[in-house]
């Protein structure tokens, strides 16, 4: 039985996920403009624009002088442009009405399971805390998601300064959790951001995998979790 204090957490495709596709989103907000676009368009060019500004400004350009607000919107924008959108005025309102859309329950979803798992996490006594690759913005993605309550700290990348999988972000964790590494484990969906990131700093770690999901040649079957509900019962192994 691992002898666990506390517990962190990745939120995104850990703990919520979205929706509907990126595209969809988007194509419904150029819809309350008169744009007809496609959303597998839409989705294509996001993701075009996402991976350009994330090479150019990464983690929402912290380090670079913009706020994460800035940082999406020019995304969203850019998704647009890509699209052929050349409207300045209608660009820049949607790409406003997209940032605050993403910031409530409208568009996340809390996973299967994940709200009864944190839950029985909190009743046999875990601190809990969540370290995510997200911005200041998560904060209220939680509270309307109703998940909150379940956890004395959330660390954001935008807030720290770090991205996983640098440790640095986890080092954060482990001094607000007040416990040492091997006290500590982290939950999550990326190999290279969650799992490795974490074992790296001496924590444990539980890699989220569901069914027909790829297998990392290195995740010893009792760290792989095929959801959420399975946690508890490998930490008491």
């Amino acid at each position: 039985m691992l002898r666990l204090r506390l517990l962190t957490w990745d939120v995104k495709d850990t703990l919520l996920r979205l929706r509907q596709p990126v595209g969809e989103s988007y194509a419904a907000e150029a819809r309350a403009h008169g744009l007809w676009m496609q959303p597998a368009a839409l989705g294509q060019a996001f993701r075009e624009a996402y991976g350009a500004q994330s090479r150019r400004f990464p983690n929402y350009g912290r380090g670079q002088g913009l706020s994460s607000q800035q940082w999406w919107v020019d995304v969203v924008k850019q998704t647009f442009r890509l699209s052929g959108v050349r409207d300045d005025g209608v660009l820049t309102l949607m790409a406003e009405n997209l940032y605050y859309d993403f910031c409530s329950a409208h568009n996340w979803e809390v996973l299967p399971g994940a709200g009864e798992t944190l839950s029985r996490c909190c009743q046999h006594g875990f601190r809990m805390g969540v370290v995510s690759n997200f911005d200041n913005r998560l904060e209220n993605v939680l509270s309307q998601c109703n998940l909150r309550h379940h956890f004395e700290f959330v660390l954001t990348s935008e807030d720290v300064g770090f991205a996983k999988p640098d440790r640095r972000i986890f080092e954060k964790a482990l001094h607000l959790g007040g416990v040492p590494p091997e006290q500590a484990a982290h939950v999550g969906d990326n190999y290279t951001q969650d799992y490795r990131a974490a074992r790296a700093v001496g924590m444990h770690g539980f890699l989220l995998r569901a069914a027909g999901q790829g297998k990392e040649p290195e995740v010893p079957p009792e760290h792989v979790l095929p959801t959420l509900g399975h946690l508890l019962a490998l930490i008491e192994k």
